[in-house]
């Protein structure tokens, strides 16, 4: 039979309905608020949730809003309430309740609901990472604040860091349920009003102005002037300066425009103390979403990834927790598993750099070659040939970062994809 959490301050209604589904075979635990309603839908992971709409410390309607923004939503909701109306009904299944019962409940009414609730298919949310995932996160629960704050009154918002893996995060937690999202950075044709008119209300999106191409600037310009009128939302985010972008010949009155509202992300390595409960977070994120078995991390292990540098910032800790929860072969991530995934090969061996050539005395375009040779040998080196984190320190796309080794002449063979 099914696992069923009942959510209700009045104990004496909690009772009663454990007593009823007891009897009908179903195992029952009871929250008297929200916060026990979290802890228990953590630990248990109930097939069925009967949530009390009036609560004393966070309402229902507002638990259930949680759920679904966070991706927790993977189980039938039915709410309940002494007081309830046909409008409280209508926002809660438009949320995602599956069904609603008004106390007081009777009994063939209880079980009914039940019944059907469980027998009606409830297919995990596949929705996108956001911010709202780690809640329990000052660091990041203060970005987001921040985010919400700025885009609020910018229709235009630059996002500054040393990667772009944050920015989709970010972005994603602005867009509005179910709202159109439009990435720019994808763009190979010409942006038409037709395409701006889709994507009207939702979210335009630039994962890192430095690889956008003249075609797409052009696009990106084009939407700028049509925001307003779309009701929409350019985020972008760079890893480079705009005055670098200006130097690489963009337009200077578009690089202005970009740059009048942004928002610093932070970098994981100033932070070593959030990094446990980040990773933590990631964890239960993939695992609600089928992506993962479900797990946890040991204290040692916890332990180890605040003392790691993170020098691929939140790629790398997104990309590790991922590994780990697909490879660990226990249920408790172990301090062993972790030292196997931030040094799978041991630590790497010391190279010596090759001597400096003398530039100076060569043609442009040689000297220009083997700098470009030193630089990239450089970083192969001191990322252990890991082309991803490669790419991100030199801020080229994978794909032209092989193109750009191939044409130096540099070894490929030795390369490391994770």
């Amino acid at each position: 039979m099914a696992q069923i959490l009942i959510v209700d301050d009045e104990v004496g209604i909690r009772e009663l309905l454990s007593e009823i589904l007891a009897d009908e075979g179903h195992s029952v635990w009871h929250a008297e608020n929200a916060s026990a309603a979290r802890r228990i839908r953590a630990e248990k992971r109930p097939d069925l949730v009967l949530l009390d709409i009036w609560m004393p410390d966070t309402d229902g309607v507002s638990l259930l809003k949680e759920w679904s923004a966070s991706g927790l939503l993977t189980m039938p909701v039915v709410m309940m309430s002494g007081h309830g109306t046909i409008d409280t009904a209508v926002e809660a299944t438009r949320i995602g309740a599956t069904d609603f019962l008004e106390k007081p409940i009777a009994l063939q009414k209880l079980l009914a609901t039940v019944k059907k609730a469980l027998k009606g298919p409830v297919s995990p949310q596949k929705r996108p990472l956001t911010l709202d995932v780690f809640a329990r996160s000052p660091l990041l629960k203060d970005l987001k604040r921040r985010l919400e704050q700025a885009a609020a009154r910018a229709p235009v918002l630059l996002l500054r860091g040393s990667s772009t893996g944050m920015a989709e995060v970010c972005a994603r937690t602005l867009q509005a349920r179910n709202m159109p999202w439009l990435d720019l950075s994808t763009a190979s044709t010409p942006l038409s009003v037709e395409m701006l008119q889709n994507a009207s209300g939702g979210i335009l999106f630039v994962s890192d102005l430095s690889q956008l191409g003249r075609l797409q600037q052009m696009n990106l310009a084009f939407a700028l002037d049509r925001l307003e009128s779309h009701k929409l939302q350019l985020i972008a985010a760079t890893t480079r300066p705009l005055t670098a972008l200006a130097e690489a010949g963009w337009d200077a009155a578009l690089l202005s425009r970009l740059g009048e509202v942004w928002v610093a992300l932070p970098h994981l390595s100033g932070h070593a103390d959030e990094v446990p409960e980040i990773a933590s977070l990631l964890l239960a994120h993939l695992s609600e979403r089928g992506e993962a078995p479900l797990r946890s991390f040991s204290s040692a292990a916890l332990n180890a990834l605040r003392m790691h540098s993170w020098p691929g910032d939140w790629p790398e800790l997104a990309s590790t927790v991922k590994n780990l929860a697909l490879s660990a072969l226990d249920d408790e991530i172990s301090v062993d598993d972790v030292m196997r995934v931030l040094q799978p090969d041991g630590p790497p061996a010391v190279v010596p750099a090759p001597p400096a050539l003398p530039l100076f005395d060569q043609p442009l375009r040689e000297a220009r070659e083997a700098f470009e040779r030193l630089y990239f040998e450089h970083h192969l080196r001191g990322e252990g040939g890991n082309m991803t984190r490669v790419a991100e320190r030199t801020g080229l796309e994978r794909t032209h970062l092989y193109r750009k080794l191939k044409q130096l002449g540099l070894n490929l063979s030795r390369r490391n994809d994770d």
